[in-house]
């Protein structure tokens, strides 16, 4: 039997409509995602003041919401590696989506932190997933910018629920906000199902005589010719097939490298689930702009994040990341500081903003870029996912800061002053990664 090496095949493919078509339905499902994640946070305030309550008392709901994350993130995502990228992203999708809507009828704050943390469970798969179905997907040379593409959804989506607290609350209520975020992935999930073919990767690491390969391969390219007698491969096939074990994240040099990652996806993650839930909440109470106000200028500067992301995935093919991504933690750090000091009415504030988006959004991508350059496809959900577990410990942890911010009464310019320091921290941590091994390009990364 002759070996067919998967890899090399897809590795050689040039962007076909398959391509387009996973590219942007994967881009549409990271959308929803990080519509649904950062939405509360854009929200908060006025979901606070329909139940009566201070702002101070949406610390529950982030904190659920961020467990539910976390927990998934080390559940959910090892099974894509075990049942599939695609079944898993489908899954996951339906069930968070009708979590979200009932989270709309919530009748209590404690309801609806409840919701949240179930729906976090089945979110906080998303991204990893959606990146390993995206990278495997991807021809060799078209690696980076696949994954920088549908990371820009990601952002679009997380500057999505601005535009909500502008122009939904006033006339709709906060509830409004559940129901968009909710209904949409109901319908990007059964096209995703139909139209978006499994990894190959993974399908010929758990089955090398899957009757569905030739299928998928034929998709890619409909003019292949297959004898029936080919060996399906993956590199050169001395990858273990068989269940993925946790421990794999860990073996063939991978220790030191993912001991970095995950300690960076605690500091950044939390930081940017701070941010995320109180930010708003920090302009309002601390400076008194409206969340209306301050929605709408944020929708605008968090569109830079799309730059910064792909901005990323171009310089990541021709600059070493432990040179590159500190330069944007560092620049997040500066940019957080002079936030605290610049009036909002000021002409300058909006630039501050647009680039801090930048800074922050392109460092986070330049993270998840560099995640799934180190592991192999058969442990690439599991490494990426528990990475992203790490990180979301990090979210658990960090937004408590924010409630006791405003609890304190402490200024704006103490709070984002204190916030900037865990992005020097990845900054230093990133560094190190040029000491374990020089990671390669995206356009020759192993799948």
């Amino acid at each position: 039997m002759a070996a067919f090496d998967v890899q090399d095949f897809i590795d050689r493919r040039k962007v076909g409509a398959t391509h387009v078509t996973t590219l942007t339905l994967c881009t549409a499902m990271m959308f929803v995602d990080g519509l649904d994640v950062f939405m509360v946070g854009k929200i908060a305030p006025a979901i606070a003041q329909g139940f009566g309550e201070p702002t101070s008392s949406m610390t529950i709901v982030f904190l659920l919401q961020q467990i539910g994350l976390a927990v998934g993130a080390f559940v959910t995502t090892p099974m894509a590696d075990r049942f599939g990228r695609k079944r898993m992203m489908v899954l996951s999708a339906a069930v968070f989506a009708v979590l979200t809507l009932a989270a709309g009828f919530a009748q209590s704050l404690l309801q609806l932190a409840i919701l949240r943390g179930l729906a976090g469970l089945f979110l906080s798969g998303m991204v990893p997933i959606t990146m390993a179905l995206a990278a495997e997907a991807a021809p060799a040379k078209r690696r980076a910018t696949f994954i920088a593409v549908i990371m820009v959804g990601y952002s679009l989506g997380s500057a999505a629920g601005g535009a909500i607290a502008a122009w939904l609350i006033d006339d709709f209520g906060w509830r409004s906000g559940f129901w968009v975020a909710g209904l949409l992935p109901l319908v990007v999930a059964p096209l995703m199902l139909l139209m978006v073919p499994e990894s190959l990767q993974y399908m010929v690491n758990r089955n090398p005589a899957d009757p569905r390969i030739p299928r998928v391969l034929r998709r890619f390219s409909p003019d292949l010719s297959l004898t029936g007698t080919e060996l399906f491969v993956v590199g050169d096939g001395s990858a273990k097939r068989g269940k993925a074990k946790l421990l794999d994240i860990f073996r063939e040099g991978r220790a030191r490298p993912t001991t970095i990652i995950w300690l960076c996806c605690l500091l950044s993650m939390g930081n940017i689930a701070l941010l995320a839930a109180w930010m708003p909440s920090f302009f309002q109470e601390m400076a008194g702009i409206p969340i209306q106000r301050f929605a709408v200028t944020a929708m605008i500067a968090l569109t830079c994040g799309v730059a910064g992301t792909l901005s990323m995935g171009w310089l990541l093919d021709r600059v070493r990341p432990s040179r590159l991504i500190p330069v944007f933690y560092l620049a997040n750090a500066a940019l957080l500081v002079t936030l605290g000091s610049v009036a909002f009415d000021s002409p300058m504030f909006l630039w501050v903003l647009m680039a801090w988006s930048f800074s922050q959004t392109g460092g986070q991508s330049g993270l998840n870029m560099v995640m799934t350059q180190i592991y192999p496809a058969s442990t690439r959900s599991t490494g990426v996912g528990w990475a992203g577990g790490a990180g979301r410990i990090g979210g658990i942890i960090a937004p408590l800061f924010g409630g006791l911010a405003l609890a304190s009464h402490m200024s704006l310019q103490q709070t984002l002053m204190i916030i900037a320091l865990p992005p020097v921290a990845v900054a230093l941590l990133v560094t190190l990664l040029g000491g374990t091994r020089r990671t390669p390009k995206p356009e020759l990364a192993a799948a």
